[in-house]
């Protein structure tokens, strides 16, 4: 190979030659924009971050310092696709090209945002998130309806409260999936499927957590359109109290979170019996002060002048104010005993509702194991199948290993 006659007659140093290639990417490229994925993220005691970015064909080295690593306001990790904004350079301690990051955002999420500003935009112009199609929440369910994940936090939460506030409370759960491709569609069949039942008196959807992504799911016009439709009252309660779906604004409440929708939908049995004999307090108290009122106005009478005289429509007027007092007291008293009466009543009710009081009295309840749906008739379970027998205290496991027409047969 032949040596170019354009060579500088005195060799460059590998500083200046590094020098000159920093200078020459920094002049011709500068400034890019760069999707990749996240690989061996580090950060140094300084604060500073350092990880490779790569994509099927390359890798480049990239640095975060720490003032802009602080304003990014995720964890990045490893094996997460990110889009940078930075500046191209070279390292010259080791002749390495490199991207000096200064903004790090998550890929996809200006799509996302996007799709969510759109369909905001048309569902409000619909008039779906208008205040006066709000329908308002039974003040005392006495059943609720759950729509969400079986085996996510927010099911626990939510049964852990609603329970402890009012033991008695009915709960019907439509598990769905709350992530996910398939999940828009479970979501909006399950409010569907609870409307068709007709026993809730309000509705709980939602989920834990999550990224924008996780969450999406409350984003889908399907969703946002099942809500609308709902006859049955419906609180959203989505993530964390910072996150917001469209969900959120469709609904009749939304909830911060999944634990503060259970606060929300029951009062609480102990308060509620406070607030009954507060007001019959009120009332005894009100009564008398009127008594008391009509006997200090009829003993100013009494000692006015122009009724001294006729003594006896004064003695016939005070025992008739005497007769009314002890009437009024009756009264109150009456009213006192009636609201008891029918607090008792209602408390009765509600814990006839109780499932457990069912169980109490040697009754078990029967689901297959395989997927927790409950066992009606011999029908629904095979034989060697798993099923889980709930009983008033505690749980059994079995195995079906007759039908009925084999265990009469035996008999």
């Amino acid at each position: 190979m032949a040596i170019s006659a354009a060579l500088p007659a005195k060799p460059l140093t590998v500083a200046q030659l590094t020098q000159r290639v920093k200078q020459c990417l920094e002049g011709q490229i500068g400034a890019v924009s760069v999707e990749g994925e996240v690989s061996n993220w580090r950060v140094s005691p300084a604060g500073h971050a350092y990880f490779a970015f790569k994509d099927a064909q390359a890798i480049v080295a990239c640095v975060i310092f720490r003032s802009a690593l602080s304003r990014v306001k995720f964890q990045p990790r490893d094996g997460q696709q990110l889009v940078l904004d930075g500046q191209v350079t070279v390292y010259e301690a080791r002749g390495q090209y490199q991207i000096i990051v200064e903004r790090m955002s998550e890929a996809g999420l200006g799509l996302l945002f996007q799709r969510f500003n759109e369909l905001k935009a048309k569902l409000e112009a619909e008039g779906l998130f208008a205040a006066e199609r709000k329908k308002p929440l039974p003040m005392l369910p006495r059943c609720v309806g759950i729509v969400t994940s079986p085996t996510g936090a927010a099911i626990r939460d939510l049964f852990n409260i609603l329970r402890r506030r009012f033991a008695s409370l009915r709960i019907i759960v439509a598990p769905v999936r709350v992530q996910g491709a398939e999940a828009p569609g479970e979501i909006a069949e399950a409010i569907a499927r609870m409307n068709r039942l007709g026993l809730p008196e309000v509705l709980i959807v939602g989920r834990g957590g999550g990224s924008i992504e996780d969450l999406w799911a409350f984003n889908e016009e399907l969703v946002a359109r099942a809500i609308a439709q709902s006859r049955i009252p419906i609180i959203s309660a989505v993530g964390h109290e910072t996150d917001f779906t469209i969900a959120d604004f469709v609904a009749d409440l939304r909830a911060p979170t999944p634990s503060a929708a259970a606060e929300l939908v029951v009062a609480n049995q102990a308060e509620l019996a406070l607030k009954v004999d507060g007001l019959q307090r009120r009332l005894a108290q009100t009564l008398m002060a009127r008594v008391e009122s009509a006997r200090l106005r009829l003993n100013g009478l009494v000692h006015s002048y122009a009724m001294r005289s006729p003594l006896d429509r004064l003695t016939q007027a005070r025992q008739r104010i005497d007769d009314l007092a002890a009437r009024l007291a009756e009264l109150a008293a009456g009213v006192a005993r009636e609201n008891r009466r029918r607090l008792e009543m209602l408390q009765a009710r509600i814990e006839a509702l109780n499932p457990r009081a069912v169980l109490a009295r040697g009754f078990a309840i029967v689901s297959r194991v395989r997927d927790g749906r409950v066992v009606y008739k011999p029908t629904q379970a095979r034989l060697g199948e798993h099923v889980r027998i709930e009983l008033h205290e505690g749980r059994l496991r079995a195995v079906v290993v007759k039908d009925e027409e084999d265990f009469l047969a035996e008999m």
